[in-house]
């Protein structure tokens, strides 16, 4: 037993050395764990980036791996301005991550990332930045997001999007191709202008969803795996309920494109709509907008933003 007790004092005692040389002793590495490295300890740090691309029409737009908002603002323009804000606790927090911006022969790329594989002390007790990116977009885009931490708003998409591994509300403008939406922890709310041949997808959502229908929308909704309700607020569609189970069907219009449902963790409202962002989203999205489009003179670049 002696032996043992000794053998662990021996292992406790290389680890605290090997602490100490790595980080300065315990006392800075518990400085570091909280936050507040030597000579870094004033409060928040942050960096911002702005830029500027031409896009194809029918480019595709992939963000992913943002830890915060996301805001997809569209319109009739053929460039995408790209505003990112990070904040941190210290210019240490900022080095844990990475954003890349990048355009590519199909469209463009924006991408978050760990940069470097973190000690105990970072891992336990150390903190990410927050990232807010912006993106001012032509409407003609195919949209991807996808494993993104915090809310997610866009505007009105001629095109595809997918939404896939969102911690936070998602709210989606006029979708007029097809919307494949899952693994979704937040309230979903998605308008549908038109619909093709592959139409509208939703699986995997932990929230309530509020489908918006455009008038002269055609479709078929099919809904299974229910833990919660489908209603409709539109006079002239009805939703019927299977007599046995926890599935629902309606037909839109004239029907055709498919709008499937499949574990949802929520009540599904179909309301009538063109996708317009509610007043209160509105007053933020300009407050954004005025906010983050400034000139580039106040423009402050980091070197882990690329």
């Amino acid at each position: 037993m002696k032996r043992v007790l000794i053998v662990v004092m021996l292992v406790v005692g290389a680890a605290s050395l090997g602490l100490w040389r790595s980080h300065g002793g315990v006392r800075a590495g518990l400085s570091k764990a909280v936050g507040m490295s030597e000579g870094d300890s004033q409060g928040e740090a942050h960096d911002e980036v702005r830029k500027t691309f031409v896009l194809q029409p029918g480019a595709r737009l992939e963000v992913e791996g943002i830890n915060g908002k996301v805001d997809i603002q569209t319109s009739d323009t053929k460039t995408a301005e790209v505003y990112l804000l990070r904040t941190g606790k210290n210019s240490e927090s900022l080095s844990r991550r990475q954003v890349t911006i990048e355009q590519t022969a199909t469209g463009l790329v924006v991408r978050g990332r760990e940069t470097r594989h973190v000690g105990i002390w970072d891992h336990l007790f150390g903190s990410n930045p927050k990232e807010e990116l912006t993106i001012k977009a032509p409407r003609q885009i195919a949209l991807a997001l996808k494993g993104i931490n915090g809310r997610v708003t866009t505007g009105e998409i001629e095109g595809t999007i997918e939404a896939k591994g969102i911690n936070g509300n998602v709210e989606l403008g006029q979708a007029s191709e097809s919307a494949e939406i899952n693994g979704i922890n937040g309230r979903v709310v998605v308008s549908l202008k038109q619909l093709g041949e592959r139409g509208a997808r939703l699986n995997g959502i932990n929230g309530g969803i509020e489908l918006r229908l455009a008038n002269g929308l055609n479709a078929d909704l099919t809904a299974k795996g229910m833990n919660g309700s489908v209603r409709s607020e539109i006079p002239e569609v009805t939703v019927d309920k299977e007599e046995f189970g926890h599935g629902y069907s309606a037909h839109i219009g004239s029907g055709g494109a498919p709008i499937t449902l499949a574990g949802i963790n929520g009540n599904v409202r179909l309301t009538r709509g063109e996708g317009q962002p509610s007043s209160t989203a509105t007053t933020e999205k300009k407050a954004v907008t005025e906010k983050v489009f400034k000139s580039d003179s106040e423009t402050r670049h980091d070197k882990s933003v690329q």
